[in-house]
């Protein structure tokens, strides 16, 4: 009796655990995205001191909420530069953010001037265009002087000097687009959702950004010096409006590099672009192509109409660690506008429009200026 009780338990596990690894490979546990989250300044490093505020505290009251926020989101993993009053180098939080090989590196600030400037502006990586960006790029570079042997950790790079600057190497390269893609969805939210004044998106030589290998951004959220915004930002409200700003445009982002919305579509059945919307060029601009990114992750899917929405015209272009996938091809302006709108209203809110001139990608705006046949 003993025995045939064992061998019905040796059944029942045998077929536990064989149920178990049938499902887990029908169903591979999907990659968690990764955010980490930074609160600029802290521990012996105040930040500015704008009307009597503590950058370093606002900071991280806002990382927080954003934090906690995107913690509630299933597939997302949210790991902290620091989650408390405490001093972090700019490599240091650099280093945190590649180990953990995040698909997002989020800087938050705020800014200071000596006017009553206001508003917010998002920065990725690059070469400063103008004197005020310098300027606030080395206000935030110079919390290295409070790091030992900082000469040796920065390669000799000195944040008082324009010329460190002019020899700053773009180390992010590969993640330009992305960084911007993102900054711009902050920018928006701000904007539309929040009235802020737009400062825009623009590019500056961070250190804390130079040294981190994914898509990376910095927000200064608002001027402390202005009475009016440093108020706002040191209030409850406030930067609780701000983070849930931040954290919608992380989820905009996220679904719009992600391809799990295509998943499920092999079903449907392909969807040819209406005629009229493919073939009413009026205006061409010499050797530039228009198209429209639909997507990038590292996930390669065959371009075909069953895994776009019935999109056909859509092709993959491996950039980086990254595929690509774009929809349409063309010289005008109005074609690739209507062909966005035509890919918005099969689903991809969050598809925009990239500019390509002999093969390398340019921005829309300097596409435009070109010459028109």
């Amino acid at each position: 009796m003993r025995t045939k009780h064992v061998a019905l338990l040796v059944l029942f596990f045998t077929f536990f655990i064989s149920s178990e690894a049938f499902a887990s490979n029908c169903e591979p546990p999907r990659e968690r995205f990764v955010v980490v989250l930074d609160a600029g300044h802290g521990g012996q490093d105040p930040g500015n001191r704008g009307n009597g505020y503590f950058e370093k505290d606002i900071a991280l009251n806002i990382v927080l909420n954003i934090g906690a926020e995107l913690e509630k989101l299933p597939d997302v993993k949210v790991i902290y530069t620091r989650k408390t009053d405490v001093f972090v180098t700019l490599a240091g939080r650099a280093e945190i953010a590649n180990e953990a090989e995040a698909d997002l590196f989020i800087s938050v600030h705020c800014n200071a001037h000596s006017s009553q400037a206001s508003g917010t502006e998002t920065f990725v990586l690059g070469l400063h265009r103008n004197e005020d960006n310098l300027k606030v790029a080395m206000r935030e570079n110079q919390v290295i002087y409070l790091e030992e042997d900082y000469e040796v950790t920065y390669g000799g790079f000195n944040p008082d000097s324009p010329e460190s600057y002019i020899g700053l190497t773009l180390m992010q390269e590969e993640y330009l687009d992305q960084s911007i893609l993102l900054a711009d969805f902050i920018q928006k939210k701000f904007t539309h959702e929040l009235n802020r004044v737009n400062r825009g998106v623009k590019q500056a030589g961070f250190l804390v950004l130079r040294q981190t290998y994914m898509p990376s951004v910095l927000i200064e959220t608002g001027f402390l010096t202005n009475k009016g915004e440093g108020s706002f930002l040191n209030s409850d409200s406030g930067q609780d409006k701000m983070s849930s700003a931040i954290v919608k445009a992380v989820k905009d982002y996220k679904n719009s590099i992600n391809l799990e919305v295509l998943e499920g579509l092999a079903e449907e059945p392909p969807i040819k672009v209406d005629p009229e919307v493919a073939s009413r060029p009026s205006d061409e601009y010499k050797d530039v192509t228009f198209r429209i990114q639909l997507a990038a992750t590292g996930k390669k899917i065959e371009p075909s109409p069953r895994n776009f929405k019935g999109l056909t015209d859509v092709f993959r272009n491996k950039e980086g660690k990254l595929y690509k996938y774009y929809y349409g091809a063309t010289s005008s302006y109005v074609q690739i506008k209507e062909l966005h709108e035509h890919a918005k209203k099969k689903g991809y809110s969050t598809s925009y429009i990239v500019a390509f001139k002999d093969n390398d990608k340019i921005s829309v705006n300097e596409a435009l200026k070109t010459k028109v046949k």
